[in-house]
């Protein structure tokens, strides 16, 4: 179809500003241009159009001092920023075509671009799906974070065996990064505290003898759908206050001399640097706060600027601490206003606890972050006497007075815990510094208020809600998923992706043959391209027409990759043991990087493979089964994997997952769901029906009773043969050397299998008869399907901003 007028010049528009980039930006005309200078002459041409918005937006003068929400959060997972920009821009296919006509495949530049390595899992993606709606609702927002030099980590595989090598996502820099060196800020640190006077004899605690670096902020444009609002991201860049010593360079101490560069710019270095040493846990203290004093004092300038007085902060800025890693900021407001601007304590106690709100993401104890008050002397010494004072008026003001004369409430709820040595728990910091705490879903922030906070939910119970969790429809469907997205636009209209509660008109479909043809066409698809990047990156052919089950999220032993592995062997075994047996051919999908010191989620991966390698190749099962791990998984990796998945895996023990976004990503593309009824699993469940979701396994409260009621493992293990058989044979030498999957053989039998994989065995392996069942009546299946897709609109992070707008930060949009 010929383009219409509009759209004829907004294509050669396009192709003037690409070759202009190419030419100007690039030194290469369009014949003698590399793919990677194509990929950035185009982004620099869509952020140029971003940046025109924005710069619009703001000349109108109705941004000039609204309120504000800060986003603070150590992690933003966003993936390739091209596409979605063009989306958002709603010049996707004017974009496509321009390059057509120049003689370039979008999809082929695409792959030019790295993954922006800035985060690790479902934290940091939340993160970045929450900047794609604050923008897209007219809400003015910055998210501030670090500017990691290296992402998590790059993986490889050998042998089977997970290998980490640096993530150099900007090692050529990237066009969608502007550095704003007029907003850097120095930072101190280390020091000691002394008591200084004034003339009068009036003593005041004085941070000094202090070391400092130098905070470079970097902004990344958000654009909202439509191109009408732009936000910010500010990643900040440690850098040394001193970059070079001259004079130690000219008496031949060259490495001396750049020692404190090195040292300074190791803060933004990495993400979560390893923290098994006391070196690595003081640099992860240092890159907390480091980032969190940055990005205060751009709020506090951008404040003050705009000739605010300090005591309506609470009315211009709304500090939302995403986990507990920002939790630090509590004592440095409190710094700010009570060394640096001389405020009495209890007025700059009331701005501090307005302004800031807590997320809590996790209900793992080990997941809560702890600092020895030792290292926070020795990083923090003044931060430490804030905190020391924070708690000491928490205790006497709140905790004594509600529970009179009880020693044992004030040491549970004590910010600090004793022990040797003692230790500061950040999210006690985080609940007692901010007005409102947030789980991020529903059974979870039950979970939050009867469990990990229940005396502070007694002590305050107006401050908790529930904010369970979203994701952004623009590039969780009509970015990743072309194919599904113009099938929903031909039958229900094009306004879905910012109003995605209007899916549920595909209800009226479910049923229509036609309908579930045109569907199940775009899922085979979308199967097709995942098989060509199983090929592609693991050498392993796999079928289409087979069903494509699907776990892709952080490795952990809560989350259960190896009862995945338990179901794989078990049916492998059958098969073995009855070549006829009718079963369903399956391609088991992992994608997952484990911690680098998480040894025994490591030998998970390791099994997975060993495991994987001998089915592959074993033609006595006829192909039956095959298992595919895709090294490197990452969003552009998911993209792929995503719109191709037939069933979802969420099999997490309950009561351990907080909320869980990969679930509701998979939904919204038709996968089905197996899953347990933990984090929003279960709210997934009540949005598309108990008949279009695989439930199964124990609940929080049976899980709770298992444990009162004394479980033993072995118990299971002697009285389930073929359970006994699985578990015997993973650890024997069938799969790798001997002795190579003990650790995963202990924890679940010697080491009291913690995660329950064996309570939920034969309940999961049930499940999975029934997800047979269902895919053999692919008229059944479809329409399971469609009903996923239509039902999930309630799971749009749009739907979660706007409610942590109107009932947490008190922000109006600003429209434009």
């Amino acid at each position: 179809m010929e383009p219409t007028e509009e759209k004829r010049r907004e294509i050669e528009c396009l192709k003037s500003d690409i070759l202009d980039h190419l030419i100007r930006d690039q030194a290469h005309g369009a014949a003698s241009a590399t793919r990677n200078d194509w990929w950035r002459a185009v982004s620099l041409t869509v952020r140029g159009r971003v940046l025109e918005r924005a710069y619009e937006a703001r000349r109108s003068g109705q941004y000039r001092d609204v309120k504000r929400a800060y986003y603070l959060s150590l992690e933003y997972l966003m993936g390739r920023l091209l596409v979605n920009n063009l989306v958002n821009l709603q010049i996707l296919d004017s974009c496509r075509v321009a390059l057509s006509e120049m003689g370039q495949d979008l999809e082929n530049i695409v792959q030019e671009s790295p993954d922006l390595g800035l985060g690790n899992g479902g934290l940091g993606r939340l993160a970045a799906c929450f900047m794609d709606s604050l923008a897209t609702l007219d809400l003015p927002a910055v998210g501030y974070g670090i500017n990691y030099e290296f992402g998590l980590f790059r993986q490889r595989f050998v042998d089977g065996q997970q290998t980490e090598s640096p993530d150099e996502w900007r090692r050529f820099g990237s066009p969608w990064e502007i550095c704003r060196p007029e907003y850097a800020v120095e930072i101190p640190l280390y020091g000691h505290v002394e008591m200084q006077f004034d003339e009068l004899g009036n003593g005041r605690p004085v941070w000094t003898g202090t070391r400092s670096i130098l905070g470079v902020p970097w902004d990344i444009p958000a654009v909202g759908y439509g191109g009408n609002s732009v936000n910010y991201l500010r990643l900040w860049e440690s850098k040394a206050s001193r970059d070079f010593d001259l004079d130690v360079f000219n008496r031949g101490g060259y490495v001396e001399a750049v020692r404190e560069k090195s040292l300074s710019e190791s803060v933004s270095k990495v993400l979560y640097p390893n923290d098994s040493t006391e070196a690595g846990k003081e640099l992860r203290l240092v890159q907390q706060y480091f980032f969190v004093t940055c990005s205060l004092r751009d709020i506090v300038r951008r404040h003050l600027a705009a000739g605010n007085a300090w005591e309506s902060l609470p009315d211009r800025a709304a500090i939302q601490l995403n986990d507990t890693h920002p939790a630090i900021a509590v004592a440095e407001l409190m710094r700010l206003l009570v060394d640096d601007e001389n405020l009495a304590w209890d007025d700059a106690w009331a701005i501090c606890h307005k302004t800031f709100a807590y997320t809590n993401h996790t209900l793992l104890p080990e997941a809560l972050e702890k600092w020895s008050v030792p290292l926070f002397e020795k990083v923090l010494p003044r931060h430490l006497q804030i905190i020391y004072e924070i708690n000491r008026r928490f205790l006497e003001d709140h905790v004594s007075k509600q529970w009179p004369g009880d020693i044992g409430k004030l040491a549970e709820m004590s910010i600090i815990e004793e022990g040797a040595p003692k230790m500061i728990r950040m999210a006690y910091l985080s609940v007692v510094g901010s007005h409102t705490t947030n789980g991020v879903a529903a059974l979870h922030t039950d979970l939050l208020k009867r469990y990990l906070f229940k005396s502070f939910y007694e002590l305050f119970p107006g401050r908790f809600q529930n904010k369970t969790n979203g994701i952004t429809p623009r590039r969780w469907l009509k970015a990743c998923n072309e194919g599904l997205s113009a099938l929903i636009d031909r039958s229900i209209g094009t306004d879905w992706p910012a109003n995605l509660d209007k899916l549920r008109g595909l209800e009226a479909f479910a049923d229509d043959p036609q309908f579930q043809a045109e569907f199940m066409a775009v899922k085979r698809r979308n199967k097709e391209r995942l098989a060509r990047l199983i090929q592609e990156r693991c050498g392993i052919t796999v079928d289409p027409t087979a069903l494509f089950d699907v776990q892709i999220k952080r490795l952990h032993e809560y989350k259960r990759q190896h009862l995945n592995l338990l179901n794989i062997l078990t049916q492998y075994r059958r098969l073995l043991q009855n070549p006829d047996l009718d079963l369903v051919p399956r391609v088991y999908v992992f994608g997952a990087k484990a911690a680098p010191g998480y040894q025994l989620a490591k030998q998970i991966i390791h099994a997975i493979n060993a495991i994987g390698t001998v089915i592959n190749n074993d033609e006595r099962i006829g192909g039956k089964i095959k298992v595919a791990f895709i090294p490197n998984y990452g969003v552009s990796a998911a993209e792929v994997i995503i719109p191709a998945a037939d069933l979802s895996e969420q099999i997490s023990t309950a009561g351990k997952e907080a909320s869980g976004t990969g679930n509701m990503k998979l939904a919204l593309n038709g996968a089905l769901t197996i899953g347990t009824l933990d984090g929003a699993n279960v709210e997934i469940g009540e949005e598309v029906g108990d008949e279009n979701i695989f439930i199964f396994g124990l609940t929080v409260e049976e899980v709770e009773d298992l444990w009162a009621n004394g479980y033993n493992p072995y118990d299971l293990y002697w009285a389930d043969p073929e359970l006994k058989d699985v578990i015997d044979w993973l650890s024997s030498t069938a799969f790798a050397p001997k002795g190579s999957f003990d650790m995963i053989r202990g924890s679940l039998l010697d080491g009291g299998d913690p995660y329950l994989c064996l309570a939920d065995y034969r309940a999961y392996v049930a499940a999975q008869a029934k997800v047979d069942e269902a895919y053999r009546d692919p008229a059944r299946w479809a329409k399971m399907a469609i009903l996923n897709t239509a039902r999930v609109g309630k799971f749009s992070s749009d739907r979660t901003i706007r409610e942590y707008a109107e009932q947490i930060w008190g922000l109006s949009p600003v429209r434009v």
